[in-house]
């Protein structure tokens, strides 16, 4: 059992034993301001881990990350399905999340 904090928001980690495998089940989002700061964090965790796409990865640790850029929370809540759907469509074929790219489907360019 510890306690930590991370960014001001307090986090608990117990360790229930062997007979609770660790899954992706626990992850974390880093809500990132550009497109450097999604960089950052995404070489800094995959040093030594495992891409996926989405924005995820694994860790070193095998702790399961995803990277996002924060405007990426607004378009995922459009209400309209033609935009949503080109944003998925471009974010689907991504592994790091590109901004540039997700902004000009979202803009139907």
């Amino acid at each position: 059992f510890m306690q930590f904090v991370l960014d001001g928001t307090r986090f608990t980690a117990i360790n229930g034993g062997a007979q609770f495998p660790f899954t992706e089940a626990v992850s974390f989002q880093i809500d990132c301001g550009d497109q450097d700061e999604v960089d950052y964090y995404w070489n800094a965790l995959l040093d030594g881990g495992q891409e996926s796409q989405c924005g995820w990865l694994k860790d070193k640790f095998g702790v399961s990350w995803q990277i996002v850029p924060t405007t990426m929370n607004k378009m995922m809540r459009d209400t309209d399905k033609e935009r949503l759907a080109r944003v998925v469509q471009v974010m689907l074929k991504m592994k790091r999340l590109n901004l540039a790219e997700l902004q000009a489907a979202y803009d139907g360019e």
